[in-house]
């Protein structure tokens, strides 16, 4: 998707290959210093990155890198950039399209108006207003969704390594989750967010809070999730990522109480990812070319 929007807008000092194709990818990619290998599947990906012995920045559309092979990258010395922000947009609009959904009981009025059935009342009373909402996760999704629901008068709290106004640090959420409305999830997927929201943390939100998850499905116990949606103890959840995806036919979270599956669409419900990526691309092109670091670099380390 990117190699026609790159083409005749790469500087001369760039000799530019595109791939149309996984064989391409895979013959191309042991030439590559600089390269943007992206394909809709980890293993073949992951096969090109091993191929790509002259590598020295890689480049990704993607904001999680947990497909990538982080170690192999660290061990020969490789930069990664990923597309952290570049979805951010579209991605907090859904996240507030969830929460008045949810709170509307909008999908009711579309299911009555399928049936031709003029509703009396509304199937969903909540408004946002005054409501509180947790945010974890204060990177460029988290801090969009943060100033779009000051518009709603949302009373927000963030969860960040280092506090900051506004927000609080993250040994502090656990002990007050039964304060929050809506808890929004927003955070990276490494080995230390997965399982983040356990059993535990689900049973001490407050009755009727709303679960929006928009960063990965292994950060929710998903069982247990299910379990208080079943239960009427939550008054929701709107989840744009599940475990596994695709959720397969028949899996009980297709069917949980007021669950709404949104598919991992968030991202791609714009049209402007690709052009986004590549006028990135393009600048820190400019700065490779002068020594000059490339942004946002991933901490492999950290892996995000």
């Amino acid at each position: 998707m990117a190699g026609p929007l790159l083409a005749g807008r790469v500087p001369d000092w760039v000799d530019l290959r595109a791939f149309a194709t996984t064989d391409e990818l895979m013959a191309l990619a042991p030439l590559a210093e600089v390269g943007w290998f992206d394909l809709h599947k980890v293993a073949p990906m992951a096969k090109a990155i091993g191929l790509a012995t002259r590598l020295r920045w890689l480049n990704s559309v993607y904001a999680g890198v947990d497909a990538f092979p982080l170690e192999v990258l660290a061990a020969r010395g490789v930069v990664l950039t990923n597309g952290v922000g570049i979805n951010a947009i579209t991605i907090a609009e859904y996240v507030v399209m969830g929460m008045l959904t949810i709170a509307k009981g909008y999908r009711e009025v579309v299911r009555a108006q399928d049936r031709e059935e003029w509703l009396i009342d509304s199937p969903g009373k909540r408004e946002l207003h005054g409501s509180r909402a947790l945010i974890l996760g204060a990177g460029e999704i988290g801090g969009r969704v943060a100033r779009m629901l000051a518009g709603f008068d949302v009373d927000v709290t963030m969860v960040r390594r280092s506090p900051a106004a506004g927000c609080i640090g993250p040994d502090a959420w656990r002990a007050r989750l039964g304060e929050f409305d809506w808890v929004i999830i927003a955070v990276p997927a490494t080995p230390e967010t997965q399982g983040l929201i356990g059993a535990d943390a689900i049973a001490a939100m407050k009755p009727g809070a709303v679960v929006i998850n928009v960063a990965r499905g292994s950060v929710i116990d998903q069982d247990a999730l299910i379990a208080a949606l079943d239960a009427g103890r939550l008054g929701g959840a709107f989840l744009d990522v599940c475990t596994p995806e695709p959720l397969p036919a028949g899996h009980p979270l297709w069917r949980a109480r007021n669950a709404h599956v949104t598919m991992h669409l968030s991202g791609r419900a714009q049209d402007r990812m690709f052009a986004r990526a590549v006028d990135r691309f393009l600048v820190n092109l400019d700065r490779w070319r002068r020594g000059e670091a490339v942004a946002p670099a991933v901490d492999l380390a950290l892996g995000y």
